[in-house]
């Protein structure tokens, strides 16, 4: 190694360092992957506990005991999780009929445009139900993993809530677990990047969740006035989506331009499109900067990054952890150059 040039044996340093990092980083995902079920109850409870930590402190300040405070903000949770889920699903079965009805006649006005050339929606219907009978078993055997699922993620669900009681109950004893188990005297270093990584990621909770309302309100208020069926369902799309930057919002997006075009029209669809533009626009020249740049800076390609990565190892899940995530381990990158940079 001695004969080797100073900057040959840098650059294989470096390297070293890059290979040893990627296998404890592919090691800890195939872990997270395989205890998903304890691995995603803990994240979201994470996410959740820096989303309502302002209205616990506000509790505890007002001399109300800390479970007391813990139990009463997670059964605001549940009202307004609830609430919210009962008038969102409530306005897309009120509304689905109609869009459905708007796609099909879409659907129509394309087939008799096609001609010779295009398939009738008979044609399908007749293919659809022959391949309902034919693979018949394979889709009830769908339908009982549907189920499976749906019961896996409730209990995910409910586990979740119950670590957001806790993480916000004992979250100063955590903080002095975690400072008894740090090496050495680099208690405050943890601490602080602890800190740092938390207050990343309940800013971009707070502010994805502002952003989030703003963005379904201005959308939805568009969509009545160009009366668009199903406004409120899209709008409770947009709202959902926002916590996926950027994918989010060209899917809900596209959604609204689709229901609008099947409807209303193209004229109509172009206006759709116009505030869909304009409300992406207010967020990213206004919104943006105002409300999550002071608290979450992260590149767009980091961001797209992130969201890959995440969709490829825990699918919508992991689009919705991703970006937070990415945002914690910035949180904590930034106080490593702050303490350390030159």
């Amino acid at each position: 190694m001695s004969l080797l040039p100073e900057s040959v044996r840098r650059l294989a340093a470096w390297c070293a360092v890059v290979l040893l990092v990627s296998g404890v980083v592919w090691v800890v995902v195939r872990l997270c992957v395989v205890f998903r079920t304890a691995v995603i109850p803990v994240l979201l409870a994470l996410l959740g506990t820096a989303l309502l930590r302002p209205l616990f402190r506000r509790l505890v300040r007002a001399r109300v005991n800390r479970s007391v405070a813990a139990g009463i903000t997670c059964a605001a949770v549940v009202v307004v999780v609830g609430g919210t889920g009962y008038i969102v699903v409530r306005a897309l079965i009120d509304s689905w009929q109609q869009i459905a009805d708007s796609l099909e006649h879409a659907a129509k006005s394309l087939a008799s445009h096609l001609g010779p050339a295009g398939t009738s929606l008979s044609d399908l219907a007749g293919q659809g139900r022959n391949l309902l009978s034919k693979f018949g078993g394979t889709a009830a055997s769908g339908v009982i993993s549907g189920v499976s699922a749906v019961a896996e993620y409730t209990a995910m669900a409910i586990l979740a809530l119950l670590l957001v009681f806790f993480f916000l109950r004992d979250a100063g004893r955590a903080r002095r677990t975690l400072r008894t188990l740090s090496p050495g005297d680099s208690a405050d270093t943890v601490e602080s990047m602890a800190r740092r990584a938390f207050t990343a990621v309940e800013g971009f909770m707070r502010g994805t969740t502002i952003i989030a309302f703003i963005d379904a309100v201005c959308i939805t208020v568009g969509l009545l006035l160009l009366d668009v069926p199903g406004a409120v369902g899209l709008g409770a799309l947009v709202f959902v989506g926002a916590y996926i930057p950027y994918l989010g919002a060209f899917i809900s997006g596209a959604v609204s331009v689709l229901v609008a075009l099947a409807d209303r029209g193209f004229a109509v669809a172009l206006w759709a499109l116009g505030v869909v533009v304009a409300v992406q626009l207010l967020e990213g020249h206004v919104l943006q900067p105002l409300i999550q740049s002071r608290t979450v800076q992260m590149h767009p390609a980091a961001v797209l990054l992130a969201i890959t990565a995440g969709a490829s190892v825990a699918g919508i899940v992991g689009m919705l952890l991703a970006v937070p995530l990415t945002a914690a381990a910035f949180g904590v990158a930034h106080e490593a150059r702050d303490r350390y940079g030159t």
